[in-house]
């Protein structure tokens, strides 16, 4: 087998015309390098280097004849490792994010379009599924980074950051029903009112029939919808009360379409949580994504 370290010492050596000169460039002791030599020669089975008092000159029927063909491989080494490095540090290639349409769309959007303008020979893969879907495409590796609607289930085959984005569940109404917003209502009232909530098996639809349940409440929604942009639509025209997001609903809140009621308790609190699979070698180009995330998050950080 080729022992390229023997061959950068013998190249040194030849370059540099000392042993003493060739072991302060290696950063290795004098004997070291002397060692070296031996072992190569050995290995050829012929001189590479005469000994003169004035340094060390390569022989002719051995040095000289090897020479020029070292310092070419090594050439050609060198450029590889350079080469792998830049890819180690460039964003090439493809970068599949997963994540729900709603937080393609609320959540990500500006990142992608950041990152689209800071690396643009990165081709970006947009997966758009819920989270359970999205951590087995990871899982699969057809997925890269998963953004996910949080909590889920222990896994212990992804590596869940810090949360990226608090999500509040505020329930809004349209002008048709207006004047509900001037009361301060229980969440128990809300059951005398046409209610509007996500399809069952979603994050959020969850969230909302774990804490009803624990006051003793269960709702029957007037209305289920797969999307939060069909339930601001359906709320705009006066179907009922909606349960969503405020960080969803911010444009038609302050523009005066829609209308937050004050129900008292709150529901609690969610996130979006960033995900990458466990021991997995993450690319630049993934690492470059999350790093625009952290820059803002400070302590949202992978222990990469």
């Amino acid at each position: 087998m080729v022992n390229l370290d023997l061959y950068r010492v013998f190249y040194t050596v030849a370059r540099c015309g000392s042993l003493t000169k060739a072991a302060e460039e290696l950063y290795i002791s004098q004997p070291a390098v002397s060692q070296a030599i031996k072992q190569l020669e050995t290995q050829l089975g012929t001189p590479l280097f005469n000994r003169m008092r004035k340094g060390m000159e390569l022989t002719a029927q051995g040095g000289e004849l090897v020479f020029k063909d070292v310092e070419k491989a090594l050439r050609l080494l060198g450029g590889v490792e350079e080469k792998l490095a830049e890819l180690r540090e460039t964003a090439t290639g493809t970068l599949r994010i997963g994540a729900s349409a709603s937080i393609f769309q609320y959540i990500l959007s500006g990142k992608i379009v950041e990152y689209r303008n800071l690396y643009p020979q990165v081709k970006i893969e947009l997966i758009s599924d819920v989270s359970p879907k999205i951590i087995e495409l990871m899982k699969a590796d057809r997925c890269d980074i998963g953004f996910l609607n949080l909590p889920i289930n222990d896994d212990d085959d992804i590596l869940l950051g810090d949360p990226i984005q608090i999500l509040h569940d505020v329930f809004v109404v349209g002008e048709a029903f207006s004047h509900l917003r001037e009361k301060e209502f229980s969440f128990w009232d809300l059951q005398k009112y046409p209610l509007l909530l996500m399809e069952e098996h979603t994050v959020a639809r969850a969230s909302f029939e774990n804490f009803s349940r624990s006051f003793g409440v269960k709702f029957t929604p007037a209305v289920e919808v797969d999307s939060w942009d069909f339930m601001k639509r359906l709320v705009t025209y006066g179907m009922g009360i909606g349960c969503i997001p405020r960080e969803y609903a911010l444009r038609r809140l302050s523009e005066g379409i829609l209308y937050e009621l004050n129900v008292q308790p709150a529901l609690p609190s969610r996130s979006i949580g960033m995900a990458v699979l466990k021991n997995s070698n993450m690319p630049f180009a993934v690492r470059a994504f999350v790093n625009l995330f952290e820059k803002e998050h400070e302590n949202g950080r992978f222990d990469l």
